[in-house]
């Protein structure tokens, strides 16, 4: 049997499943929505733990551009932290109405 016949019969024993509802099984996305949501948060902590941290050092090392870096990501991070927790029910409320 030749490399094409091998092809058309494995092609041939593919299974065609029936369509299904895709708002039926939604627990995959909402578990993979949940997980974005908390990792937004996450780095946001993190962005704002090590801002602080490098102000810390600028002003320790005589740095004032690696100080107001410091506090430029530190409002950053405050701004990125305001923006998730406002986003947040705003993605409950739509994938939870798709339900």
């Amino acid at each position: 049997m030749s490399t094409t016949a091998h092809v058309v019969q494995f092609l041939a024993d593919i299974q065609n499943p029936a369509p299904a509802d895709p708002t039926n099984g939604s627990k995959g996305a909402n578990l993979l929505l949940s997980y974005a949501k908390w990792g937004a948060l996450i780095a946001c902590a993190v962005a704002a733990v090590v801002s602080g941290g490098l102000m810390g050092i600028g002003h320790l090392s005589n740095r004032p551009d690696s100080a107001e870096k410091g506090k430029r990501s530190l409002v950053w991070s405050l701004g990125g932290v305001i923006v998730t927790a406002c986003a947040i029910p705003v993605v409950n409320t739509v994938f939870g109405a798709a339900a």
